[in-house]
């Protein structure tokens, strides 16, 4: 028998999520984001479950390329844009849009033109001070760009720094930072992220880029998945592989930081830090265990993790334990952990066995 550790991917859920996107902005053009691996839900088996998606939007020539390979022929767009001359070549010849960030990349275009014209994503530095020309640059960058044979069509962005936060100020004074920059230009323009999607009306332009919430995680601090409509697309389960009488003062893990107050039964389940559950998740992070709520107890270790099953007598050998999932929110156990969900789902690595449902 194959460890139990699985994650179970709902691809119904993620088409759902994609039509919650669609129905917050029904003029918007979608570029559904799938970097890192689908958000760790896989990356080929996510573009798949999402037909209507007008992009997809990636960070690494790797993940490019196997979309492509894969047999996706819509708009790919390079997040972070080509890191060198040198990754040109394949730019060109799988046909990818790139993210200009930087006056470096307009260099190496300059100095190495590609083998065809690229469609190109202008970032715009509107107040998230990462990635980006400043709006002071944006004019005399088109007026450079436009001097080169190898641009093809030229779209305009920017990313927010406090959209998941509704009731900051912030995200209009970006807002109107990139119309200031932008009022005289032609262009097809993206602005917003999940959070800004649902937030912020006036960001949904012509593109919009939803990450987290296409997976069911909340993009916003005051609302949950659940309220929002979301449904989580990833169930990360494993079994109990032991079920043991622990006497009070007996010290669970290493470090024996947790010690049972009572004579109680303590489960061991097959999951911990070397499957990308989060190492530092606390005693008191809830589990469920047959569908009802547990708590971890001890340390997270890299193949384990301890239970208390007091609430839970009946508990055996080979019962299912859900880390999160249907019923128990990923974005609760990320805040238990002192994460976000983004990090967790990412983490979950080829350790655990996928599924994918319909």
């Amino acid at each position: 028998m194959t460890r139990p550790a699985r994650a179970r991917i709902d691809l119904a859920a993620l088409q759902h999520n994609f039509h919650c996107v669609q129905q917050a902005a029904p003029d918007s053009r979608v570029m559904a984001i799938i970097k890192a691996n689908g958000y760790g839900h896989g990356l080929v088996e996510v573009a798949r479950a999402l037909p209507e998606a007008d992009a997809f939007g990636v960070v690494t020539l790797d993940e490019a390329v196997s979309l492509r390979e894969a047999g996706f022929d819509r708009r790919i767009v390079l997040l972070e844009g080509f890191f060198g001359a040198d990754d040109l070549p394949l730019v060109s010849g799988y046909r990818l849009d790139v993210v200009l960030h930087n006056t470096s990349q307009i260099d190496w275009l300059e100095q190495t033109p590609p083998g065809r014209a690229l469609d190109v994503w202008l970032k715009i530095d509107t107040g998230m001070n990462r990635l980006g020309f400043a709006p002071s640059d944006v004019s005399t960058t088109i007026d450079r760009l436009a001097r080169l044979n190898c641009i093809g069509s030229l779209r305009l962005m920017t990313h927010f720094a406090c959209a998941d936060a509704p009731d900051n100020d912030y995200t209009p004074r970006q807002l109107d930072r990139f119309r200031e920059a932008t009022h005289d230009l032609q262009g097809e323009c993206s602005l917003a992220n999940s959070a800004a999607l649902l937030a912020w009306p006036d960001t949904r332009l012509d593109w919009v880029r939803p990450g987290i919430m296409l997976y069911g995680g909340s993009p916003l601090l005051n609302k949950t998945a659940d309220e929002l409509g979301l449904r989580p697309a990833m169930t990360l389960g494993t079994r109990l592989i032991a079920v043991n009488r622990r006497q009070a003062g007996d010290a669970i893990g290493y470090g024996g930081e947790w010690v049972c107050p009572v004579a109680m039964p303590v489960g061991v389940a097959a999951i911990g830090y070397g499957d990308g559950y989060p190492r530092h998740a606390p005693s008191g992070t809830p589990v469920l265990v047959n569908g009802k709520r547990a708590s971890i107890i001890g340390r997270v270790s890299m193949d384990m993790i301890c239970i208390d099953l007091r609430s839970q007598p009946g508990a055996r050998i080979g019962d299912e334990v859900v880390l999160w999932g249907e019923d128990l929110p990923v974005d609760e156990v990320a805040a238990r952990a002192g994460t976000i969900a983004y990090e967790i789902l990412c983490s979950v690595n080829k350790r655990v066995h996928f599924d994918y449902t319909e």
